[in-house]
């Protein structure tokens, strides 16, 4: 395997674990969260790419800011569309704006769109609608969106959300798509998945907060997430795997958009499925790309955080053997950053600061496991590149000035690990 770092300025570069190749592979979009004050959201300043081949870095947007413990706009969490050349992230108030709405927070963001080009084209895609004196607008939202995903064929964009006129409710998850009926200046209508159980006043088996989604397959009709769930008791919480299913004909426009009194409801038909009940599940979970299987973080008997598999209509309770979660690793330490293979036999994962590989094809070497790193650099942040040839993360490392003199200060830098998968399969032989 070829490591290769290929940022090296004054800055933090972060991929924040999102979508960020470019469709044809050749650009990575990062933000720049903790360069200045600290690692809040509201301090980063600007969301940018960088050309993997040449290193050269482009501003896609920069708002003027003012940076401290009350910050603005913020700007972070970016990710590429599947198909097109523009990258979508959180965006915080303008500063002409935060005499009326505030300094950024994670209730007070919208979601927005920038040419890639770095022309600074921008489009606004959600609304946010803070009125306590009237209905909230169909299809806006009323407190913050955040880390979007588009669905692979660009149809939708999943996040998650937070209100801020009905603050009882934690964190859920919610998801946009393109709508004539979108408010006027927006492109997307507005919906949360699931309207969250008031904190504190959960019943058995009702979901107080929902996090940690993604979408399971292309079209956008599954979005998998964990759940923080009040247990059988009445008393603890369980952390298990849900799955959000928006059938073929779920019309967004048959979602409640709240008020002052009253939170946002789900489109009809939207249905909620758990498929985990044990202790804990985490991670950001992630669907293989045929849409067939999710993988999420469990415990193994030890503690241990491991890989594990399931199919999206699984459950740890049917009565069928094969619909149950598979271990797919066995790791002595935690595992972390779970990643798929565009061809779904392998994830990837980072395993202390180091990024294994391991079989998932069903068959003889399923849970098999190569490590190609193996250093003491920390690396963080994976992602894969859309033909599976090559990974990027991050690592701190001691900037340069010039390129050449290290200077005191760590930065997050990006590096590309070019995949050999001749070699991968080779060593799968020495097992």
């Amino acid at each position: 395997m070829s490591e290769k770092q290929i940022s090296f300025g004054n800055k933090n570069h972060a991929l924040d674990n999102n979508d960020n190749f470019s469709p044809d592979g050749k650009f990575l979009c990062y933000d720049t969260r903790g360069t200045v004050y600290n690692e809040n959201l509201a301090n980063s300043k600007s969301i940018k790419k960088i050309e993997i081949s040449t290193g050269i870095e482009t501003v896609l947007w920069e708002p003027e800011y003012v940076t401290g413990e009350e910050a603005a706009p913020g700007v972070a969490a970016v990710s590429w569309h599947p198909s097109k050349n523009k990258v979508i992230f959180i965006h915080g108030p303008l500063l002409d704006e935060v005499a009326d709405r505030g300094y950024y927070g994670i209730r007070n963001r919208t979601g927005v769109e920038v040419s890639a080009d770095g022309k600074g084209t921008i489009t606004k895609v959600d609304m946010r609608d803070v009125s306590i004196s009237r209905p909230t607008t169909p299809g806006a939202q009323r407190g913050g969106t955040h880390r979007h995903e588009y669905s692979r064929n660009g149809n939708r964009i999943g996040f998650t959300y937070d209100d801020i006129l009905q603050q009882k409710q934690n964190r859920t998850i919610g998801y946009m798509e393109l709508n004539k009926k979108a408010p006027e200046g927006f492109t997307h209508y507005f919906a949360v998945l699931l309207k969250t159980a008031e904190q504190g006043k959960s019943k058995s088996g009702e979901i107080e907060k929902a996090y940690g989604d993604s979408w399971v397959d292309s079209a956008g009709k599954m979005r998998a997430f964990i759940g923080d769930v009040r247990a059988e008791n009445g008393i603890d919480y369980d952390t298990s795997l849900f799955v959000a299913d928006i059938a073929d004909d779920v019309d967004i426009t048959s979602s409640f958009s709240g008020n002052n009194d009253e939170y946002p409801l789900p489109p009809k038909g939207i249905v909620i499925r758990r498929l985990t009940h044990n202790d804990w599940a985490g991670g950001i979970v992630r669907g293989s790309f045929d849409g067939k299987r999710i993988a999420y973080l469990a415990k193994d008997k030890s503690g241990v955080i491991q890989v594990f598999v399931i199919a999206v209509n699984g459950s740890d309770l049917s009565a069928d053997k094969t619909k149950h979660p598979q271990q797919a690793t066995h790791f002595s330490s935690d595992a972390s950053s779970l990643r798929w293979h565009p061809s779904n036999d392998w994830i990837f994962s980072i395993l202390d600061g180091n990024v294994a590989v391991t079989v998932i094809k069903p068959g003889e070497n399923f849970g098999k496991t190569i490590q190609l790193t193996n250093n003491e650099q920390q690396r963080n942040n994976l992602v894969v590149s859309p033909d599976g040839k090559r990974l990027a993360y991050t690592v701190f490392t001691s900037a340069k000035n010039n390129s050449t003199e290290k200077l005191d200060k760590e930065y997050r830098q990006i590096f590309v690990l070019e995949l050999e998968w001749y070699e991968i399969e080779s060593g799968l032989k020495k097992i």
